[in-house]
Protein backbone atom coordinates (compact mmCIF):
# COMPACT_ATOMS: atom_id res chain seq x y z
CA UNK A 1 0.00 0.00 0.00
CA UNK A 2 1.61 2.70 -0.91
CA UNK A 3 2.13 5.62 1.89
CA UNK A 4 1.26 9.64 1.22
CA UNK A 5 4.27 11.95 1.34
CA UNK A 6 4.73 13.91 4.48
CA UNK A 7 4.89 17.19 3.97
CA UNK A 8 7.46 19.51 6.63
CA UNK A 9 5.55 20.93 8.80
CA UNK A 10 6.71 23.43 11.76
CA UNK A 11 6.96 22.91 15.27
CA UNK A 12 3.54 22.84 16.46
CA UNK A 13 3.04 20.61 13.40
CA UNK A 14 1.71 23.23 10.65
CA UNK A 15 3.18 22.77 7.31
CA UNK A 16 5.86 25.27 6.15
CA UNK A 17 3.82 26.50 3.69
CA UNK A 18 0.87 27.31 5.87
CA UNK A 19 3.79 29.59 7.62
CA UNK A 20 5.18 30.92 4.93
CA UNK A 21 1.38 32.31 4.04
CA UNK A 22 0.22 33.41 7.45
CA UNK A 23 2.36 36.71 7.08
CA UNK A 24 0.77 37.54 4.22
CA UNK A 25 -2.60 37.48 6.08
CA UNK A 26 -1.05 39.19 8.89
CA UNK A 27 -0.36 42.01 6.56
CA UNK A 28 -4.05 41.90 4.77
CA UNK A 29 -5.98 41.95 8.58
CA UNK A 30 -4.00 44.73 10.13
CA UNK A 31 -4.88 46.65 7.29
CA UNK A 32 -8.59 45.71 7.45
CA UNK A 33 -8.04 46.45 11.26
CA UNK A 34 -6.79 49.89 10.23
CA UNK A 35 -9.79 50.83 8.13
CA UNK A 36 -12.19 49.63 11.13
CA UNK A 37 -13.35 46.69 9.61
CA UNK A 38 -14.29 44.23 12.22
CA UNK A 39 -15.39 41.23 10.26
CA UNK A 40 -13.92 39.80 6.90
CA UNK A 41 -15.33 36.88 5.23
CA UNK A 42 -13.04 34.03 4.25
CA UNK A 43 -13.75 34.62 0.23
CA UNK A 44 -12.80 38.17 1.04
CA UNK A 45 -9.33 37.60 2.72
CA UNK A 46 -8.43 34.85 0.14
CA UNK A 47 -8.29 37.49 -2.77
CA UNK A 48 -6.61 39.85 -0.53
CA UNK A 49 -4.50 37.42 0.03
CA UNK A 50 -4.18 36.10 -3.30
CA UNK A 51 -5.24 32.40 -2.23
CA UNK A 52 -8.57 30.57 -3.11
CA UNK A 53 -10.88 30.27 -0.08
CA UNK A 54 -10.60 26.62 0.69
CA UNK A 55 -6.95 26.99 1.01
CA UNK A 56 -7.06 29.83 3.51
CA UNK A 57 -9.62 27.90 5.64
CA UNK A 58 -7.62 25.07 5.65
CA UNK A 59 -4.57 27.21 6.78
CA UNK A 60 -6.63 28.91 9.60
CA UNK A 61 -7.70 25.58 10.98
CA UNK A 62 -4.28 24.73 11.99
CA UNK A 63 -4.44 27.99 14.37
CA UNK A 64 -7.92 26.17 15.73
CA UNK A 65 -9.62 29.22 13.89
CA UNK A 66 -13.16 28.38 12.02
CA UNK A 67 -15.24 31.67 11.89
CA UNK A 68 -18.05 31.95 12.11
CA UNK A 69 -20.77 31.13 9.14
CA UNK A 70 -22.83 33.54 7.35
CA UNK A 71 -20.50 35.96 9.57
CA UNK A 72 -16.52 35.87 9.18
CA UNK A 73 -13.55 35.89 11.10
CA UNK A 74 -13.63 38.47 13.61
CA UNK A 75 -10.66 40.75 12.39
CA UNK A 76 -8.93 41.60 16.32
CA UNK A 77 -9.07 38.72 17.29
CA UNK A 78 -7.64 36.72 13.66
CA UNK A 79 -4.68 39.50 14.11
CA UNK A 80 -4.13 37.92 17.79
CA UNK A 81 -4.41 34.58 16.68
CA UNK A 82 -1.63 34.77 13.80
CA UNK A 83 0.63 37.46 15.69
CA UNK A 84 0.54 34.88 18.57
CA UNK A 85 1.60 31.59 16.36
CA UNK A 86 3.97 33.48 14.15
CA UNK A 87 5.63 34.79 18.04
CA UNK A 88 4.92 38.30 17.27
CA UNK A 89 3.14 38.93 20.64
CA UNK A 90 6.91 39.22 22.04
CA UNK A 91 9.71 41.65 21.69
CA UNK A 92 12.45 40.44 19.36
CA UNK A 93 15.74 42.43 19.55
CA UNK A 94 17.45 42.37 16.52
CA UNK A 95 21.53 42.49 15.64
CA UNK A 96 22.16 44.15 12.06
CA UNK A 97 26.17 43.09 11.13
CA UNK A 98 26.84 46.21 8.00
CA UNK A 99 26.11 49.87 8.17
CA UNK A 100 26.36 50.28 4.28
CA UNK A 101 23.56 52.02 2.55
CA UNK A 102 21.38 48.68 2.89
CA UNK A 103 22.01 48.51 6.64
CA UNK A 104 21.42 51.69 7.28
CA UNK A 105 18.23 51.65 5.47
CA UNK A 106 16.94 48.57 7.36
CA UNK A 107 18.16 50.38 10.46
CA UNK A 108 15.57 53.27 10.01
CA UNK A 109 12.60 51.26 8.68
CA UNK A 110 9.94 52.29 11.12
CA UNK A 111 8.02 48.66 9.83
CA UNK A 112 9.74 46.76 12.44
CA UNK A 113 9.03 48.44 15.88
CA UNK A 114 5.17 47.76 14.67
CA UNK A 115 5.56 44.00 13.97
CA UNK A 116 7.28 42.49 17.00
CA UNK A 117 11.27 43.84 15.91
CA UNK A 118 13.30 46.25 17.65
CA UNK A 119 16.39 47.00 15.83
CA UNK A 120 18.95 46.77 18.88
CA UNK A 121 22.64 47.33 17.68
CA UNK A 122 24.14 47.91 14.45
CA UNK A 123 27.73 46.88 13.70
CA UNK A 124 30.07 47.59 11.14
CA UNK A 125 33.99 46.80 10.53
CA UNK A 126 34.78 49.91 8.64
CA UNK A 127 36.60 52.46 11.48
CA UNK A 128 35.42 55.48 9.31
CA UNK A 129 32.08 54.22 10.15
CA UNK A 130 32.60 52.93 13.67
CA UNK A 131 31.06 55.34 16.33
CA UNK A 132 29.03 57.39 14.10
CA UNK A 133 25.22 57.38 14.83
CA UNK A 134 22.56 55.98 12.32
CA UNK A 135 18.88 55.70 13.16
CA UNK A 136 19.82 56.57 16.84
CA UNK A 137 22.35 54.00 17.48
CA UNK A 138 25.70 54.22 17.30
CA UNK A 139 27.69 51.75 15.37
CA UNK A 140 29.49 49.37 17.10
CA UNK A 141 32.42 47.95 16.18
CA UNK A 142 32.05 44.04 14.59
CA UNK A 143 34.56 42.86 16.68
CA UNK A 144 31.81 43.30 19.31
CA UNK A 145 29.73 40.99 17.86
CA UNK A 146 29.19 38.43 20.91
CA UNK A 147 29.43 40.73 23.38
CA UNK A 148 26.67 42.99 21.72
CA UNK A 149 24.16 39.62 20.87
CA UNK A 150 24.85 38.54 24.83
CA UNK A 151 24.28 42.20 26.11
CA UNK A 152 21.17 42.48 24.38
CA UNK A 153 19.62 38.98 24.43
CA UNK A 154 19.24 38.75 20.83
CA UNK A 155 18.32 35.55 18.91
CA UNK A 156 17.64 37.48 15.85
CA UNK A 157 20.68 38.32 13.52
CA UNK A 158 20.44 40.62 9.86
CA UNK A 159 23.49 40.25 7.83
CA UNK A 160 24.03 43.26 5.21
CA UNK A 161 27.86 42.98 4.63
CA UNK A 162 29.55 42.25 1.10
CA UNK A 163 29.86 38.58 0.29
CA UNK A 164 33.32 38.05 1.38
CA UNK A 165 32.61 39.21 5.17
CA UNK A 166 29.05 36.84 5.78
CA UNK A 167 30.07 33.58 6.25
CA UNK A 168 32.78 34.78 9.01
CA UNK A 169 29.80 37.07 10.31
CA UNK A 170 27.25 33.88 10.22
CA UNK A 171 29.67 31.91 12.57
CA UNK A 172 30.25 34.90 14.95
CA UNK A 173 26.42 35.03 15.17
CA UNK A 174 25.59 31.39 15.63
CA UNK A 175 28.58 30.78 18.32
CA UNK A 176 26.90 33.56 20.26
CA UNK A 177 24.14 32.56 20.52
CA UNK A 178 21.95 33.73 17.49
CA UNK A 179 19.46 31.19 16.01
CA UNK A 180 17.72 33.02 13.36
CA UNK A 181 19.25 34.82 10.41
CA UNK A 182 18.18 37.41 7.89
CA UNK A 183 20.95 36.67 5.26
CA UNK A 184 21.07 39.89 2.42
CA UNK A 185 24.47 38.60 1.32
CA UNK A 186 24.87 37.46 -2.08
CA UNK A 187 25.97 34.42 -0.90
CA UNK A 188 24.60 30.56 0.97
CA UNK A 189 25.84 30.45 3.81
CA UNK A 190 27.10 27.39 5.96
CA UNK A 191 24.80 27.08 9.42
CA UNK A 192 24.41 23.91 12.35
CA UNK A 193 21.77 22.24 12.41
CA UNK A 194 19.13 24.14 14.40
CA UNK A 195 20.05 27.51 13.14
CA UNK A 196 17.47 28.90 10.48
CA UNK A 197 18.70 31.17 7.41
CA UNK A 198 16.36 33.19 5.42
CA UNK A 199 18.39 34.51 2.30
CA UNK A 200 17.27 37.79 0.41
CA UNK A 201 18.56 38.14 -2.56
CA UNK A 202 17.17 41.48 -4.69
CA UNK A 203 19.14 40.48 -8.35
CA UNK A 204 17.92 37.32 -8.09
CA UNK A 205 14.34 38.38 -7.55
CA UNK A 206 14.97 41.13 -10.66
CA UNK A 207 15.54 38.24 -12.87
CA UNK A 208 12.58 36.04 -12.26
CA UNK A 209 10.47 38.83 -12.47
CA UNK A 210 12.64 39.86 -16.61
CA UNK A 211 12.44 36.23 -17.15
CA UNK A 212 8.28 36.52 -16.72
CA UNK A 213 8.46 39.92 -18.60
CA UNK A 214 10.79 38.80 -21.07
CA UNK A 215 7.78 35.69 -21.91
CA UNK A 216 5.26 38.48 -22.10
CA UNK A 217 6.86 40.27 -24.76
CA UNK A 218 7.52 37.37 -27.08
CA UNK A 219 3.99 36.11 -26.35
CA UNK A 220 2.80 39.83 -27.39
CA UNK A 221 5.06 39.90 -30.28
CA UNK A 222 4.34 36.20 -32.29
CA UNK A 223 0.12 37.49 -31.50
CA UNK A 224 0.96 40.88 -33.43
CA UNK A 225 3.19 39.55 -35.87
CA UNK A 226 6.03 41.98 -35.26
CA UNK A 227 9.65 40.91 -36.73
CA UNK A 228 12.26 40.85 -33.57
CA UNK A 229 15.87 41.31 -33.92
CA UNK A 230 17.87 38.12 -34.87
CA UNK A 231 21.04 39.99 -34.27
CA UNK A 232 22.54 38.29 -30.89
CA UNK A 233 24.49 41.05 -30.45
CA UNK A 234 21.59 43.90 -30.38
CA UNK A 235 18.53 41.84 -28.99
CA UNK A 236 15.43 43.63 -28.86
CA UNK A 237 13.97 44.74 -25.42
CA UNK A 238 12.54 41.35 -25.42
CA UNK A 239 15.04 39.84 -25.09
CA UNK A 240 15.07 37.83 -28.65
CA UNK A 241 17.78 36.36 -30.10
CA UNK A 242 18.69 33.79 -33.48
CA UNK A 243 16.82 30.82 -33.15
CA UNK A 244 17.32 27.13 -35.35
CA UNK A 245 15.89 27.37 -39.12
CA UNK A 246 15.45 31.07 -38.97
CA UNK A 247 13.01 31.36 -36.43
CA UNK A 248 13.78 33.71 -33.87
CA UNK A 249 14.25 32.39 -30.03
CA UNK A 250 13.90 33.62 -26.74
CA UNK A 251 14.28 31.67 -23.40
CA UNK A 252 14.34 28.19 -25.79
CA UNK A 253 11.04 28.94 -27.12
CA UNK A 254 10.90 29.84 -30.89
CA UNK A 255 8.85 32.54 -32.67
CA UNK A 256 6.86 31.78 -35.97
CA UNK A 257 9.44 32.99 -38.89
CA UNK A 258 9.48 36.43 -40.40
CA UNK A 259 8.97 37.02 -44.07
CA UNK A 260 11.48 39.24 -46.03
CA UNK A 261 8.60 41.81 -45.80
CA UNK A 262 8.50 41.93 -42.40
CA UNK A 263 5.36 40.30 -41.38
CA UNK A 264 4.36 37.08 -40.31
CA UNK A 265 4.36 33.96 -43.19
CA UNK A 266 1.32 32.92 -44.65
CA UNK A 267 0.66 29.58 -44.05
CA UNK A 268 2.92 27.72 -46.75
CA UNK A 269 4.85 30.07 -47.63
CA UNK A 270 8.37 29.58 -48.75
CA UNK A 271 10.87 32.13 -46.92
CA UNK A 272 14.66 32.50 -46.55
CA UNK A 273 16.60 33.63 -43.32
CA UNK A 274 17.29 37.57 -43.11
CA UNK A 275 20.91 37.77 -44.31
CA UNK A 276 23.25 41.07 -43.67
CA UNK A 277 22.82 40.54 -39.85
CA UNK A 278 26.91 40.69 -39.26
CA UNK A 279 28.53 37.88 -38.61
CA UNK A 280 26.45 36.65 -36.66
CA UNK A 281 23.78 36.53 -39.07
CA UNK A 282 23.15 33.21 -41.60
CA UNK A 283 24.73 33.17 -44.38
CA UNK A 284 22.73 34.22 -48.23
CA UNK A 285 23.09 30.48 -49.05
CA UNK A 286 21.70 29.48 -45.73
CA UNK A 287 18.51 26.63 -47.04
CA UNK A 288 14.47 28.31 -47.07
CA UNK A 289 12.54 27.32 -44.29
CA UNK A 290 9.10 26.36 -44.63
CA UNK A 291 6.40 28.31 -43.17
CA UNK A 292 4.03 26.24 -40.82
CA UNK A 293 0.61 24.84 -42.90
CA UNK A 294 -0.93 26.83 -39.65
CA UNK A 295 0.46 29.46 -37.41
CA UNK A 296 -0.65 28.79 -33.52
Amino acid sequence: MSRRPVRPRGDHGIPEATIARLPVYLRVLTACAEQGIATVSSEELATAAGVNSAKLRKDLSHLGSYGTRGVGYDVDYLVYQVSRELGLTQDWPVVIVGAGNLGRALANYGGFATRGFRVAAILDSDPAVIGTEIAGFFVEGARQIEAVVARHEALIGVIATPASAAQDVSDRLVNAGVTSILNFAPVVLNVPAGVDVRKVDLSIELQILAFHAQRRSLVRLARDGQRPYRDGITPDRAGVVPGRDGAAAVGGLPLPAVSHAGSAPLPGETIRPAVGLGTLGRAADDPPVQAPAALP
